[in-house]
């Protein structure tokens, strides 16, 4: 049995594959830059399905937000090698390589974005994986994510520039004030994935103009930066994963057509072809 994980800050899917069966299951997203060791092994000591496999896992393959040095890379190994020790093939990379993995065939050209609660993107040459520009974080980067997006949305509901209409239902949504989006901010872990959190309230008024026009100005930033920065973006199909991209495609076609580039593959969750990927491999 193969186990592959596909893990952002969110949340992190994992896949159980062997012949026929394919096992899926969830746990919350690791990310090394926040989350110590101790706390991943409780976390997937806590799933049963995990659990209940362990002992037959002969291969891991994890691919996940933060894990992008050796150093960081080694808290996941060691808190996965706690559990699966019969495992004896082992994969820990960043989430760009699962991302690629997932919508490029072997030998295919291509750009792998990802817009999730985080964003990046890579150059998959048909071999391996170039990343041209580092991810800078929720802080710095993070541009057109969920992450990006929160934190426009809760200035412009402190500010009062959001219309009315929508910071009323907001206030009324989430209780939102002052004092506990401040608590949340400066007082609370994973702040990334709060952020991202509001994702789903411009999705239930996404064709609102306010947020067409702050998700394409967004979206057209992140392309700016992580897609024109390849020369030949114009040339090879430029693929998404991720809940942002997925659930507000129709903004990004648009954004691809005013920037001349082609959309490939949009996937919302890649831990399916990202398995069927290695265990296309173990056939070979």
């Amino acid at each position: 049995m193969i186990l592959v994980a596909d893990s952002g800050s969110t949340k992190c899917d994992w896949l159980i594959a062997d012949g026929n069966d394919r096992i899926p299951t969830k746990t919350m997203g690791f990310n090394p830059f926040f989350h110590a060791q101790s706390l991943i092994e409780a976390e997937i000591a806590r799933n049963d399905v995990l659990m209940q496999h362990k002992d037959n896992i002969d291969a891991v393959y994890y691919y996940g937000a933060g894990c992008s040095s050796p150093e960081r890379n080694t808290i996941l190994e060691r808190a996965l090698a706690t559990h699966f020790r019969n495992a004896t093939d082992w994969v820990v990379a960043q989430d760009l390589n699962g991302a690629a993995h997932s919508t490029c065939a072997p030998g295919e050209k291509g750009i792998s974005c990802i817009l999730g609660t985080g964003s990046n993107s890579c150059y998959y040459d048909g071999e391996k994986v170039i990343e041209e520009l580092h991810a800078l974080g929720y802080i710095l980067g993070d541009e057109g994510s969920g992450s990006y997006y929160g934190k426009q949305m809760l200035s412009a509901f402190l500010y009062k520039r959001m219309p009315a209409e929508l910071a009323e239902d907001f206030e009324h949504t989430y209780g939102a004030t002052r004092e506990n989006i401040f608590y949340h901010i400066y007082n609370q872990p994973n702040v990334n994935v709060y952020l991202a959190s509001f994702m789903k309230f411009v999705s239930r008024h996404k064709e609102h103009p306010y947020f067409q026009k702050m998700v394409y100005e967004g979206m057209a930033h992140f392309a700016d930066v992580h897609i024109t920065c390849f020369e030949n973006y114009k040339e090879v199909p430029v693929h998404f994963v991720g809940s942002v991209a997925y659930h507000f495609q129709d903004i990004l076609s648009r954004v691809a057509q005013n920037m001349g580039f082609t959309v490939g593959k949009v996937i919302q969750k890649p831990i399916m072809p990202l398995a069927e990927h290695h265990l296309s491999l173990l056939v070979k």
